[in-house]
């Protein structure tokens, strides 16, 4: 008899846990909102990350710390309203990006990282996505001669630790493999591994066109109304109850939901982040992500996307225009780019947990409950890792990569996080 899962969110993440669980013989239901991929999977840059062998530390730089309270950059900033409920996460995520414990985590965050590519080519071969991902890396841009420095010697480093390969380029040489730049650069990091997708959309709906087609369901309904049932778990849809005897949490920022109504006290928050899409008739050879302004500017199908940096605000809270504003008026000094597509910025938040790592794992107290969220700017590029290994364990399988550094009972701190 199959073995049956219920996978509540439609995401990256979600999509590719559903896949993997189909791989193994589950008998497996979808349960999305609306359609795959259309929210937070949708609003990301669209890079499949090799190089991201490190998470995003908080800062400890004094000077960076001060350009950030007084909201002086573009790359990260904050509602003041926000900022006493978000103060407890935020200094746990301070404490986990010191040094020594920092160095911890990104061992862990690497052993993730080491199969993005290689997790992604399986589900890109299988659905036939290829037309929508594009090989040839992208570039880091610097606009001071300090970002360019820093930038520099990371780059360095993770070559001689990780063994992640780039192409240091001076101003020079930026200017002359991206002509279209209408600003000179300090420099750049050309990162040649990772993968660009030309709609971020548009790929996890061709993973979940290949789950569908393998005999899985896709069905519209509200997680929340999760309950534990005798025997296993039980979800209301527009068609009635879906029930199966297991259910994955991935409904990355809204995953607190459920877990927060089943008493589980994670140190989860949001970042959030903005796009607009922009009309552009030019040509880069590569995405190009400008550091120290914290602005992306990424070639897509529905015309030049221009991203933001990090705001951070409670995932409902009213949007802020502001970050957004400032990163088209930096792409317009550095590209000759048109009118906006939408009328309005999209707007989404990454599920972030205070030590930089993904839950993934059995819930503590509630069997056949399975976590699997807070890949904070990562689950896009995360996504079929992850699942892989949560459909492994769900599986009884061997993992192919240990799983204790994401275990939901790390959160202790000298007091549970779970209920008892």
């Amino acid at each position: 008899m199959a073995r049956s899962a219920l996978v509540l969110g439609g995401g990256m993440v979600g999509v590719s846990t559903a896949w993997h669980l189909q791989q193994r013989g589950f008998d497996v239901v979808l349960v999305e909102r609306r359609e795959p991929g259309r929210e937070t999977s949708y609003g990301n840059a669209g890079l499949i990350q090799r190089e991201a062998v490190e998470p995003y530390a908080f800062p400890h730089d004094l000077q960076k710390l001060m350009q950030v309270a007084l909201r002086q950059g573009n790359d990260v900033t904050y509602r003041l309203a926000d900022l006493l409920a978000l103060a407890p996460r935020l200094a746990e995520y301070w404490w986990n990006s010191s040094p020594r414990r920092y160095a911890r985590i990104s061992r862990g965050f690497e052993a993730l990282i080491r199969y993005s590519l290689s997790e992604h080519d399986r589900m890109i071969d299988a659905s036939g996505a290829g037309d929508l991902v594009r090989h040839g890396g992208w570039t880091q841009i610097f606009r001071t001669e300090k970002g360019f420095a820093d930038g520099a010697a990371k780059a360095r480093h993770f070559a001689r630790e990780f063994g992640v390969e780039s192409r240091i380029l001076d101003s020079a040489t930026l200017a002359r493999s991206e002509p279209a730049l209408r600003r000179a650069m300090t420099g750049g990091v050309y990162w040649p591994t990772p993968y660009s997708v030309t709609d971020p959309g548009a790929l996890v709906q061709r993973y979940a066109d290949l789950f569908t087609s393998g005999g899985g369901r896709i069905v519209h309904g509200d997680a929340r109304t999760l309950s534990n049932l005798t025997g296993g778990w039980t979800v209301q849809t527009k068609d009635g109850p879906v029930s199966a005897e297991r259910a994955v949490v991935a409904l990355g920022p809204w995953s607190s939901d459920i877990t927060q109504s089943l008493g589980y006290r994670f140190p989860l928050f949001v970042k959030r982040g903005y796009h607009r899409h922009f009309k552009w008739d030019g040509k880069l050879n590569t995405p190009m992500i400008d550091t120290d302004a914290g602005v992306a500017l990424l070639p897509m199908a529905r015309g030049l996307r221009v991203t933001t940096g990090a705001e951070f605000a409670l995932r409902d809270a009213p949007p802020s225009w502001k970050q957004i504003l400032g990163s088209e008026r930096l792409a317009r000094e550095m590209l000759d780019i048109g009118e906006a597509v939408e009328a309005t910025p999209w707007m989404g938040s990454r599920p972030c947990v205070a030590d930089m790592l993904p839950i993934i794992g059995e819930a503590p107290a509630h069997t056949g409950l399975w976590f699997h969220f807070g890949h904070a700017h990562q689950g896009f590029t995360l996504g079929p890792a992850t699942a892989r290994l949560c459909a492994e364990m769900m599986a009884g399988e061997t993992p192919y990569i240990d799983p204790l550094p994401y275990r939901p009972t790390r959160f202790r701190y000298g007091r549970r996080a779970f209920p008892v």
